[in-house]
């Protein structure tokens, strides 16, 4: 299966909000701060998470693999996959579960393809 042929039969039909972040919006640190998260899960629980520079209250996740948080009516998921991370923002109406689903799959899928 083709990449796009996966993202429009797959993710497209879940995706109600997508987002765009530039990476130099990301601070160095805020990087350090999630990749070592996935090294030591429970790391940014004390001090949150912050992505550009935006904090977000973090909740509960898959220790290793998955990094949720919490602002207000919005949030983050962050999946890790052998070679990179996805993020998925999200503000109302998307629900945080709509969010985790189409970051997870996408995550999942990256697995899957060794990337």
């Amino acid at each position: 299966m083709s990449w796009q042929t996966y993202v429009d039969e797959h993710l497209m039909q879940y995706l109600f909000l997508s987002s765009l972040i530039f990476h130099d919006c990301f601070k160095p640190q805020e990087m350090t701060d999630i990749m070592k998260d996935f090294d030591e899960p429970g790391h940014l629980a004390p001090t949150g998470l912050f992505l550009a520079g935006l904090k977000y209250m973090v909740i509960q996740g898959e220790p290793g693999a998955v990094i949720r948080g919490k602002k207000g009516a919005g949030g983050i998921t962050i999946k890790k996959t052998g070679q990179s991370m996805v993020f998925g923002l999200y503000e109302e109406p998307v629900t945080p579960g709509q969010c985790n689903m189409v970051v997870e799959r996408l995550g999942d899928y990256l697995v899957e393809q060794d990337l």
